[in-house]
């Protein structure tokens, strides 16, 4: 399995065995193998922690020969814009994770049809489109078979089911591209952000303020009961419970601790949502969730351009001068990334203070929070670029607080 795209923003391929599980109305990838009744028994039960999951509501489903030069890839694309590439070595098996994720999809779109679609299409286009596809993937073999025979009304049946494939393959590109970038269908309020993936200039523009209320509301919770817990933010929730959250602030849907789907009656559910609950005990589901937030940003809280500045002035060998250019580099930053940055490193020299208790001194946190806050724009195989410089500069920042941020 591989992700090629988060949030409509294209990602490099990066292969990898995964156990995948298709459950309800999502598609969850395990690094391990699960016990067999992880889809009965919900995720939170131990030894069956999914590593991610796949919202099938309103998905599109085709083959993936186009974009890998694998055997029997299959091609996920997701209404926030995700995608992903399975790719097994068993045709057959392929088939029938196929079929069963068709039959998945088309039943969701039946319970709870979207009024937009990923593709910008019509339903009659889409259903002649998908009927192609399928057509494709389950004749391929007797077209072969066929070709064998080499009779001239084998050869006309195979040229016509080339020129079918043809007409299939080009209606897909032609399909592809006229739909519609993510970013334009948010332009014209045809597709609204959820929180997490959301741009956050957009996000702050939509509630009003210029730090998100999800920060906020994580903030408070930590800030009220967990400042004296041992290695918080550097200890990892469990998994299955934060994406629970996340989908919940999402407006999406949630799990329940036996593996059923819950979906918000009201619009707007995520306003009411008490981290205070017995739900939400573990803080560590809570700082998970935070630091969640700031990694699937479509752009990192400190814009990636201006990474290399920073670096620079951390390089410079008098403290006041690297002090004064880092102040005027925040000080150039947008302002909800201003604020939200600055919101956010005021809460961790809070943690700081109580460092006697939790052991989470600044170069913890800044191990911690350095790749998050300032993340390269590609990956890079440099280690100073991803964690060590980024670490320093968020340790500079908290130890020198009070001066940068007047």
């Amino acid at each position: 399995m591989t992700k090629i795209a988060q949030g409509g923003r294209k990602l490099r391929k990066n292969w990898g065995p995964a156990w995948v599980v298709l459950t309800g109305s999502s598609l969850v990838f395990y690094r391990e193998r699960p016990p067999q009744s992880a889809s009965l028994q919900g995720w939170a039960r131990a030894g069956s922690r999914p590593e991610s999951s796949v919202d099938l509501r309103g998905a599109a489903l085709a083959s993936g020969r186009q974009l890998s030069s694998r055997r029997n890839v299959l091609h996920i694309r997701t209404v926030p814009g995700h995608e992903f590439l399975l790719q097994s070595d068993e045709e057959t098996e392929l088939r029938d994770w196929h079929r069963a994720l068709r039959t998945v999809i088309e039943r969701l779109d039946r319970e709870n049809p979207l009024e937009l679609r990923l593709s910008g299409s019509g339903p009659a286009e889409l259903a002649e489109l998908s009927a192609g596809e399928d057509d494709e993937l389950e004749s391929e073999p007797v077209s072969k078979s066929l070709m064998r025979l080499g009779s001239r009304r084998t050869s006309s049946r195979c040229a016509e089911g080339t020129d079918q494939k043809n007409r299939v393959r080009n209606k897909l590109k032609r399909l592809i591209a006229k739909r519609p970038t993510l970013q334009s269908l948010q332009e014209r309020g045809l597709f609204r952000d959820q929180v997490f993936g959301c741009q956050l200039e957009s996000l702050c523009q939509r509630e009003g303020d210029t730090v998100p209320s999800f920060v906020r509301l994580c903030v408070e919770a930590v800030d009220k009961k967990g400042l004296d817990v041992d290695g918080i933010y550097r200890v990892s929730g469990n998994l299955a419970v934060v994406q629970k959250l996340r989908f919940l602030v999402d407006r999406e849907r949630a799990v329940t601790s036996d593996g059923r789907y819950m979906f918000p009656e009201q619009a707007g559910q995520e306003g009411k949502l008490d981290l205070d609950s017995a739900e939400w005990d573990d803080i560590h589901v809570v700082t998970g969730a935070l630091k969640l937030f700031f990694r699937e940003l479509p752009q990192p809280l400190v814009p990636a351009l201006l990474l290399p500045d920073f670096r620079d002035a951390l390089e410079l060998s008098e403290p006041e001068q690297c002090l004064s250019k880092i102040q005027k580099l925040i000080d150039s930053l947008p302002r909800p990334n201003h604020d939200t940055l600055k919101y956010i490193l005021e809460h961790l020299c809070r943690v700081i203070a109580h460092s006697d208790k939790n052991r989470m001194t600044a170069h913890n946190l800044g191990i911690v929070f350095g790749p998050t806050l300032f993340r390269p724009e590609q990956e890079a195989s440099d280690m100073a670029a991803h964690v060590f410089y980024p670490g320093q500069l968020v340790q500079l920042m908290l130890n020198n607080f009070a001066s940068l941020f007047t």
